[in-house]
């Protein structure tokens, strides 16, 4: 039985539209493994360790990773699956983004197209409103606007002159509604075009990273990729409450990359260590001691170790560009001392590419301090609330420090955990203890046998005055005369006696300790007597 030609045409047509249906199927389901996502970064200081992820299907043979960014480290690209994915090779293609046909598009064209429509529909409603007061003008039979003038019936002149002065008024005031709108619209395009611009601007590059794979059931496969110039650095906040005698420590972290590639809401882990330092300490070299022989340079050797001509500026400038691009963003030496510590953000995060600081709370530490004011007279006549406490434990690298006293900002330190047993912060000055240093007596006179020896006495006194309304702790910081000398002798005599002579562990820092109730005065005082040769010079440091 012979098929007519209609039904074989018809037969044609329906096997060539299931070719094309299972074709753009498996185009489809090419373009959804390529799609990766971000799930995972590590930040040290100076680098990031990127991990992305995609979802094969059951029978793929490779993946791509589209659009990651040009300066990524080839040799430090990984590959993982789950045990239903066999991976092969790996292949990187670097490119112009405006040739590669996943890159060339942004997450931002939508919204800029939304945007853009609302302009045009508010650019027509313009020219419609346009043409509704230019009719009312032709009405009117304005000069302006020649046109047929309507008959004016006198019964109607008033209704009729009403409705034409409202008309007009509702569309003047809507177009100036409209301009209004479309400043607003343009006001939020320009962010986004320059954005867009900037992620996706001429010659800018991409990399395409190429997996071949064996995929025997549905799987995702992970790949991740180390760059070069993201960082983080710490920052501090300490608030004091001085009722409670509470110091709360908030510990954040300031975050920036420049990598081409956002990373939005992702999971963020930042670490201190430093993967691009070396990995090993140097070694020595064994020290061999022998005679030098006599100098004997020959001409040809002359020639050979003669010094290389200087290099070109442009190649010097280009060197020190290239220098300048791999810069990181934060200052790294902070975290040369500390092991390698890391902090993991619980809530997924945003951090765009264009440089910009994102701070996080890496949580806070509070304890019960002891509050003191502390003067050195010598120095400042002032007098600074202190807070000491116990040395918080873990890694705290170096970072900037605001302070805070119930509730008011009071100025910027240096957070620098030290060695000591106690962590010593201070929050400003304390203007309700008052210091007042005495005349300085400084004499100078003979001693020994037969006045051989030279004597300098020096007398020092200060006064602090509470007028807090409650008790206050006090810290008088004196520094003493230290002699470095066998031939200059000095004798101390301190009223009343210091708590500490070698404050800080720092011999002839002397520190005075103790408690003023409200509106109590109280004096301490030093006598030096230096002794030293009389045809001696005194050298004071």
């Amino acid at each position: 039985m012979h098929t007519p030609f209609s039904a074989r045409l018809l037969l044609r047509a329906t096997a060539v539209a299931a070719l094309w249906l299972t074709a753009s199927a498996a185009v489809h389901a090419q373009l959804q493994a390529d799609a990766s996502r971000i799930t995972q970064v590590k930040v040290y200081p100076g680098s990031a360790t990127v991990e992305r992820v995609t979802r094969v299907a059951a029978g793929a043979r490779s993946v791509t990773f589209a659009c990651l960014p040009a300066g990524l480290d080839v040799q430090s690209l990984q590959v993982s699956a789950g045990a239903s994915v066999r991976v092969g090779e790996t292949s990187v293609l670097s490119e112009a983004r405006e040739l590669s046909a996943n890159c060339a598009t942004s997450a931002l064209d939508g919204r800029i197209r939304e945007l853009e429509d609302q302009k045009a529909a508010l650019q027509a409603e313009t020219d419609a409103l346009g043409m509704v007061t230019g009719y009312l003008k032709g009405l009117s039979g304005s000069e302006a606007t020649p046109g047929a003038r309507a008959p004016i019936d006198a019964r109607n002149l008033t209704s009729m002159t009403e409705a034409m002065r409202r008309s007009g008024q509702d569309a003047l005031l809507k177009q100036h509604q409209i301009q209004r709108r479309q400043t607003d619209l343009d006001r939020q395009l320009k962010p986004l075009l320059a954005e867009r611009d900037r992620t996706q601007g001429q010659g800018a590059q991409v990399t395409a990273v190429t997996v071949t794979l064996a995929a025997s059931a549905d799987a995702e496969v992970k790949l991740s990729y180390q760059v070069n110039g993201p960082g983080w650095t710490p920052s501090y906040r300490a608030l004091l409450d001085t009722t409670t005698r509470k110091v709360r420590i908030e510990r954040q972290a300031l975050v920036a990359q420049a990598t081409g590639e956002d990373w939005r809401g992702v999971k963020l882990v930042l670490s201190t260590g430093q993967p691009r330092r070396e990995t090993t300490g140097r070694l020595p070299n064994a020290w061999r001691i022998g005679i030098e022989p006599p100098p004997r340079v020959h001409a040809e050797e002359a020639r050979m170790y003669a010094p290389m001509p200087a290099a070109a500026p442009i190649a010097a400038d280009r060197k020190m560009a290239a220098s300048r691009a791999r810069e990181p963003l934060f200052d790294v030496s902070v975290f040369d001392n500390s092991f390698a510590t890391e902090f993991s953000v619980p809530q997924s995060i945003d951090v765009p590419s264009n440089g910009q600081r994102v701070t996080l709370a890496l949580g806070q530490h509070e304890d019960t301090a002891q509050l003191a004011a502390r003067t050195s007279p010598r120095v400042d006549p002032s007098a600074f609330l202190v807070a000491e406490m116990a040395q918080p434990s873990g890694v705290w690298p170096a970072g900037p420090l605001q302070l805070y006293r119930d509730g008011n900002f009071v100025g910027q330190g240096r957070w620098n955990v030290s060695s000591d047993e106690k962590l010593t912060l201070s929050f400003g000055r304390d203007e309700l203890v008052q210091v007042r240093a005495e005349p300085e007596r400084d004499n100078q006179g003979t001693g020994g046998f037969a006045g051989s020896r030279a004597e300098r006495q020096v007398q020092r006194a200060y006064v602090v005055e509470n007028r807090h309304r409650t008790p206050i702790a006090v810290q008088v910081l004196e520094a003493a005369p230290v002699s470095v000398d066998e031939q200059v002798r000095v004798t101390t005599r301190f009223a009343p006696q210091p708590a500490e002579q070698a404050w800080n562990k720092q011999p002839g820092l002397a520190m005075w300790r103790f408690d003023l109730d409200a509106g109590q005065t109280a004096r301490v005082s030093a006598d030096y007597t230096i002794g030293y040769p009389k045809d001696a010079r005194l050298q004071m440091r």
